[in-house]
């Protein structure tokens, strides 16, 4: 569901800017994975969190009309049982819910996002170059045993 911005308190928060490649997008799930697991229970937001992550990492990557040598900037926040991820650009085009059709080939990351995440929307970041995307996720329920 597409929300409006809101500033969040961030507690244990996490930043780091990547180069804007495809191929960095492996170590943005690392280290949404090494924070995670410093979490008392961070493993259970692990599986979709670095599915989603990877989505809005490549969209950055792919969709941005911003200079090839601006890096993005990740965000993570474990806020009121939420996982919060940011994924910071320098490119002026915002996210769009797109319909597609079982033959394209791209084009369903957002719809991955918006079927999966709590909530979901994007900012312009502060000083007014570029936007974030954000995403809060619910912990996985764990099956009784």
């Amino acid at each position: 569901m597409l929300e409006t911005c809101s500033t969040p308190r961030r507690p244990r928060a996490f930043a780091a800017r990547l180069d804007s490649l495809v191929e960095a997008a492996p170590h943005a799930r690392h280290l949404l994975r090494a924070y995670l697991s410093g979490l008392p229970g961070g493993l259970l937001y692990s599986d979709i969190a670095e599915l989603l992550l990877g989505e809005l990492f490549a969209n950055a990557v792919q969709h941005s009309d911003a200079p090839d040598d601006r890096r993005i900037e990740i965000r993570f926040a474990l806020i009121n049982n939420l996982l919060r991820i940011e994924v910071h650009d320098a490119g002026s085009g915002r996210p769009t819910l797109r319909p597609s059709t079982t033959t394209d080939e791209h084009g369903r990351g957002l719809h991955l996002v918006n079927e999966l995440a709590e909530r979901w929307g994007c900012c312009p970041r502060a000083g007014g170059i570029g936007k974030f995307v954000w995403i809060l996720i619910a912990p996985a329920l764990v099956p009784a045993v």
